[in-house]
């Protein structure tokens, strides 16, 4: 393929994007429903609600572009489709980690809601020290004249986690390129102190539930 094709694929792909887009933030939707559903029942039926807060975002067209690119792929609905499986996302933010696990469980037992792949960064931390539980599923969107099956990405973590991803976010993006020598050793050490912090505050959470049963 010329680069005056590429360029022509790619701007034939900008103007049908929306549409597709539209499919994919209805998935979100009805996955955001389906977990604001979890966290009220599981509350009010244990008192305690496995689910801080939720967010959630579409990539924008560029981004995708730029994905596709990247992976060196044709610029089509097709490829988006097959290859690329964070075009919707959604994050789960979990008080303490068992209750990470405990959504995920439940959201698995949904008849609609199938889980395509798991990645557990908590269990196994990337090299950098980041840490969550990743999930991809796929769920059916109604449409008036057809049934879509979206994939969605769900990045579930505590809160701990959710706060060193952030910022280290904020810090490679600003200094990469520039930052000190032991940059990598502070953020590996940061990443394993809030990792503590979880460890320590599921601890006194579960003392708590124990001396109310």
């Amino acid at each position: 393929m010329t680069v005056l094709d590429e360029v022509g694929h790619s701007a034939a792909l900008l103007r049908t994007l929306p549409r597709e887009l539209m499919v994919y933030k209805f998935g979100i939707d009805e996955l955001m429903t389906k977990l604001r559903i979890l966290s009220e029942e599981f509350d009010f039926a244990n008192q305690h609600d496995p689910i801080e807060h939720l967010a959630s975002r579409v990539k924008s067209p560029e981004a995708i572009l730029d994905k596709l690119a990247r992976k060196d792929l044709e610029p089509s609905i097709e490829a988006i489709r097959e290859h690329i499986e964070d075009v919707a996302g959604i994050r789960v933010v979990c008080p303490f980690v068992p209750d990470v696990y405990l959504v995920a469980e439940m959201l698995g037992r949904q008849d609609d809601v199938e889980i395509v792949k798991t990645k557990d960064y908590i269990a196994a931390p990337k090299p950098n020290g980041y840490r969550s539980l990743h999930l991809i599923v796929r769920i059916p969107v109604f449409l008036s004249d057809r049934v879509e099956r979206v994939k969605v990405e769900i990045q579930m973590r505590t809160v701990g986690m959710d706060f060193w991803a952030a910022v280290e976010h904020k810090l490679f993006y600003k200094y990469a390129g520039t930052a000190p020598a032991d940059f990598a050793d502070e953020l590996r050490g940061a990443a394993e102190i809030a990792a503590d912090l979880d460890t320590r505050m599921t601890a006194l959470h579960q003392r708590l539930q124990s001396g109310q049963s």
